[in-house]
């Protein structure tokens, strides 16, 4: 059994290795002119016949001597061919990846090969996947195959991950990139890929080419499930948002639930995005959705609030509360509170939802003596309701809302009340309870 052959990917080329134990003279001198994009070298050592073949030569940059080494210590039990691993390249990789495009302009018009994937991977991906749109045009000019996998199943749309690599797909597409292509490993469709990277610009793309909408991947998960899904940060919020306004304006399932049962709904609340949450809610998606694990919605924002309080998680929990969602078990509004303090917005408007509270010493003790100074004038008026019933205007809202739940949304804003009462109403943030 050989060595077992992988193609990493090359976000950054090794330059401190030789292209094969051997290389010497003008050999080393065009591996070094590949790395730097010396065009006039590579062309002086090509345009001589006695080295024309590196062209389309083949590079280990792997550590070969040491797995010689090893090979010949364990090549009793064959260890070595479960280690290994060798990192296999070619000029038109280099180049393409590098976006030395005068350098691969010379090899293609010197005939090297645009179907060549020494490590299942060819020129073309790393292009598309290093985001360098004009040598991924010169290749695809040459012949380079659209719809070629690599090792792992993917076709160059499927490896454009980055806001950058939009002009290599909208240039793949030209050339006869299948819109619906499905990768080997995962069954992911390029709109997945670009739902989950959070790509806008290659979303309203692929739509316009009729990407499905519904296509699910092997995890079960749709192009939204695959968006909403996805781990977000403050900066990524408004990207993500951007797409799944998209998706479902193009007429996305927004009750499609994964392997786990887990709706674009619960997905969203577990990473926190009160505006996709929004969205999701105002097309009807299910509040009180269980997944596998019995979570709702509200579950899972609960349990991320501590962690993403920039994300402004109060107004999910306001939003779901609105759109008749469960609530927490009284019981479990102590452990609630311990957990969530750092929001005192999110504590404000659930515990809102309640006619009463049973207020005990626990429920001081639960909050960190940093947090509470902090947070002190808020707190005071929690605590305080311990020995003060709530107000006539808080009990005829619990009731008011009692009796429309599941509706509110909808016939508050038909009411004919002032705005500021429909907004407490809706439980509007005051930042102090009473």
């Amino acid at each position: 059994m050989g060595p077992k052959i992988k193609y990493r990917k090359q976000k950054k080329y090794r330059s401190d290795v030789i292209a094969t134990a051997q290389a010497s003279g003008f050999i080393l001198q065009f591996w070094n002119a590949l790395l730097v994009g010396d065009d006039v070298t590579v062309i002086s050592i090509i345009d001589d016949p006695e080295y024309a073949y590196l062209i389309d030569a083949i590079y280990d940059t792997s550590n070969i001597e040491e797995w010689k080494n090893f090979r010949f210590n364990y090549r009793g039990l064959r260890l070595w061919s479960l280690t290994y691993e060798q990192e296999l390249t070619t000029p038109l990789h280099i180049t393409a990846g590098r976006g030395f495009t005068e350098c691969l302009r010379h090899l293609l018009l010197r005939g090297a090969r645009v179907d060549l994937a020494p490590g299942g991977t060819t020129a073309l991906h790393e292009a598309c996947e290093e985001c360098q749109p004009e040598c991924a045009k010169l290749l695809l000019q040459y012949g380079a195959n659209a719809n070629a996998t690599n090792e792992d199943g993917q076709m160059p749309l499927h490896v454009c991950t980055e806001l950058d690599s939009l002009e290599c797909a909208k240039l793949l597409l030209a050339f006869g990139a299948l819109i619906n292509s499905q990768s080997l490993d995962e069954n992911d469709t390029p709109l997945h890929v670009s739902a989950r990277h959070g790509l806008p610009g290659h979303v309203e793309l692929y739509l316009r080419h009729g990407a499905a909408l519904n296509l699910q991947n092997d995890e079960g998960n749709t192009p939204l499930n695959a968006a909403c899904s996805q781990p977000q940060d403050c900066t990524s919020l408004q990207r993500y948002s951007r797409v799944c306004h998209m998706l479902v304006a193009a007429g996305a399932d927004v009750q499609a639930s994964d392997a786990d049962k887990q709706t674009p709904l619960h997905m969203a609340c577990k990473n926190a995005n009160p505006d996709v949450v929004d969205l999701l809610l105002k097309h009807k998606a299910l509040v009180n959705e269980m997944d596998y694990g019995g979570d709702a919605p509200m579950h899972n924002i609960l349990k991320v609030v501590a962690y993403k309080t920039d994300h402004e998680p109060e107004r999910i929990v306001q939003a779901l509360l609105n759109y008749g969602s469960i609530r927490v078990w009284p019981g479990a509004l102590p452990k609630v509170l311990k957990y969530c303090c750092t929001s005192p917005r999110t504590i404000e408007v659930l515990f809102n939802a309640y006619d009463r509270l049973k207020i005990t010493d626990a429920w001081v003790e639960a909050i960190p003596p940093e947090v509470f100074q902090k947070h002190r004038e808020f707190y005071e008026s929690l605590f305080a309701l311990a020995q003060t019933p709530r107000s006539l205007q808080h009990l005829a809202r619990h009731r008011l809302r009692a009796f429309l739940e599941g509706r509110l949304h909808w016939v508050v804003p038909k009411l004919g009340l002032p705005t500021f009462l429909k907004n407490y109403i809706m439980l509007a943030f005051k930042d102090h309870m009473h």
